[in-house]
């Protein structure tokens, strides 16, 4: 499996969510509700449906990751190696370098949306738990991301390390986000362009 310089990795990863946060808070904050809630097709998500989505994903994990770093032993180590699992969900949500998806997915019922909340309860949320997932990436930088262990959202006693947990989360609000773009454009609103992605490893 993939082997990173843990530190390194953090410093990528909170690199990804920091663009996040800027994209919420300086594009997505100023379009109106019924430009953000415009659906691009008549099966395809809005960019509110797809931060719902992904806000409820961070519902379960945000916690769920600060509870096993608050467990955890005090003590950093130099490499992270990725477990065979956590990598095969990183590279499954990951999106290509032209935004493009390899592997298209359904959602689960618990976390696809069913209505079309105010955009801006939508947008404030996910900002929200962008802040709240830097801060628990700082946090990280003291443990080891090899022993401390996260339950996944579809079967909770199925555990990855926290590394991975990390990685797959970002790669998948990565994928919804330039989805929530993608919808925008289709409306005739333009967004900036995203950076490369990639969690460069050794």
């Amino acid at each position: 499996m993939s082997t990173y310089r843990q530190q390194q990795l953090i410093s990528e990863l909170e690199t990804q969510v920091e663009h996040l946060l800027t994209k919420a808070i300086s594009e997505w904050q100023l379009i109106s509700h019924s430009q953000f809630a415009r659906k691009p097709t008549a099966q395809g998500w809005s960019a509110n449906e797809c931060l719902q989505h992904l806000n409820s994903y961070g519902r379960y994990y945000l916690p769920a990751i600060q509870k096993a770093i608050d467990e955890a032993a005090t003590g950093s180590t130099e490499t992270f190696r990725s477990g065979w699992l956590g990598n095969y969900f990183t590279k499954m949500m990951m999106p290509g370098e032209n935004g493009s998806l390899a592997t298209k997915m359904k959602s689960p019922k618990d976390h696809a949306p069913t209505k079309i909340l105010e955009s801006h309860q939508a947008i404030a949320e996910f900002i929200d738990q962008q802040e709240t997932l830097l801060k628990l990436l700082h946090s990280a930088k003291r443990v080891d991301l090899n022993k401390v262990k996260v339950g996944i959202s579809l079967a909770p006693f199925i555990k990855l390390k926290l590394g991975d947990v990390f990685m797959f989360l970002i790669a998948h609000l990565i994928r919804h986000s330039r989805q929530a773009d993608r919808a925008l454009s289709q409306s005739g609103i333009t967004t900036k362009p995203w950076p490369p992605v990639s969690f460069a490893n050794d």
